[in-house]
């Protein structure tokens, strides 16, 4: 196993001698990403409960709905199209490489699909972020998969099998399912199968009890797993851990930038291959992987998170129609339980003053100067230096 970690800020030199850079896991407009968080943050900072109560009130006041969280969603800002041609500048521009792009929308593959269909895309892999329900019915947590380069014959096969797996409940899905699903795919071998920011516990079941969860499935299908990704959205601490827990598992480390706004990933990887299929050769089989972080992954990670939240909540007027208002982006039922984007819901044709009362008070975070004084009170340099001592 040979694997390694460069960052561009200290090494400029990093990418001589690769063939090609690698964009492995960002997002499109095609994702659906869960508002659940919302709720939770009233249940788990009590004083936002009046105010969270006060919000929900002024909503069903004014538009006649109430609040569902669990069935909302948003979708970040870029198309495929602009998605694909921000990572494909950013290594080609910053590293003077050719470009291989692998979008990783959530349970769904129709970028790539409709990527392939441009002559510059054409050879984009087939690939998703697939969300697996996994642990016992009273807690279960949620892992993510990297499931890249399907192949296009049956990749829209295979999305309908992971979909109709997803939606059977944990305590009626048959113990071995995921194990053969896994299974068929490892014994596909140009599939690349990463286990995306496995330490992260997105519905917060509690952290000894979702590392446990990872601890057992790896125990059960690590074997089937390629690599173990160092995220480029989350934390030099997280990455650490996540380090440590490859190194235990004699897994592979692999990048996964996990861009759902417009700053492209923040780390990639470096390949010697000429082809996706020949990089994921590269990563089964000669167990290579040589992971290049980008400058952006150097900021303090608060305002990284702050600046991918404005970015969600902007408006662009040169997007295409129907993705250029924060509010044309984001999907909640109707009075008939019809999902729809919220701008088709308001009564006058435009958000609530309170609604953009709010959203106008979030966007000053991201303006000069709050922003800069936000930036130097987030910095987080001692956490940098300490992960590049470790190299991770």
């Amino acid at each position: 196993m040979s694997r390694t970690v460069s960052y561009l800020w200290r090494e400029p030199h990093a990418a001589a001698g690769f063939t090609a850079g690698v964009s492995l896991h960002s997002h499109t407009n095609q994702s659906r990403e869960t508002l659940d968080f919302i709720a939770d943050l009233s249940t788990d900072w009590g004083v936002l409960q009046p105010l969270m109560r006060w919000a929900e009130g002024r909503c069903l006041k004014t538009t006649g709905i109430r609040p569902d969280y669990a069935r909302s969603y948003w979708t970040p800002p870029l198309t495929p199209k602009l998605a694909f041609d921000l990572e494909r500048g950013q290594i080609e521009e910053k590293l003077q490489l050719p470009a291989m792009v692998s979008i990783t929308d959530h349970d769904d593959i129709q970028a790539p699909m409709l990527l392939r269909s441009l002559s510059s895309a054409r050879q984009i892999p087939v690939s998703l972020e697939w969300t697996v329900p996994f642990g016992p019915p009273d807690t279960p947590t949620a892992l993510h998969l990297g499931i890249h380069n399907l192949p296009s014959a049956t990749g829209t096969k295979w999305m309908q099998r992971m979909e109709a797996f997803t939606a059977v409940p944990v305590a009626e899905r048959p113990p071995k399912l995921l194990t053969d699903m896994l299974a068929e795919l490892d014994e596909l071998p140009g599939v690349l199968i990463v286990f995306n920011h496995p330490l992260w516990d997105l519905y917060r079941i509690g952290r000894e009890k979702h590392l446990f969860l990872v601890n057992d499935f790896l125990a059960v299908n690590g074997q089937f797993i390629h690599a173990i990704e160092l995220n480029g959205l989350r934390h030099w601490d997280e990455n650490r851990e996540v380090t440590a827990l490859a190194a235990r598992w004699n897994q592979i480390l692999i990048s996964g930038g996990d861009r759902h706004g417009i700053e492209p990933n923040a780390n990639i990887n470096l390949t010697r291959a000429t082809s996706f299929t020949a990089f994921v050769h590269e990563v089964r089989r000669e167990r290579q992987s040589h992971v290049l972080f980008m400058p952006q992954y150097a900021e303090p990670w608060k305002h990284r998170i702050l600046n991918s939240t404005l970015a969600a909540i902007r408006d662009y007027p040169d997007f295409p129609e129907g993705s250029r208002r924060w509010d044309e982006r984001v999907y909640h039922p109707d009075a008939e339980g019809k999902i729809r984007p919220l701008a088709e819901l308001w009564r006058r044709g435009s958000a609530p003053a309170f609604v953009s009362a709010v959203v106008g008070l979030v966007r000053t975070l991201g303006a000069a100067p709050v922003s800069s004084g936000l930036r130097l009170a987030w910095n987080d340099s001692g956490a940098m230096r300490s992960a590049l001592a470790d190299k991770f």
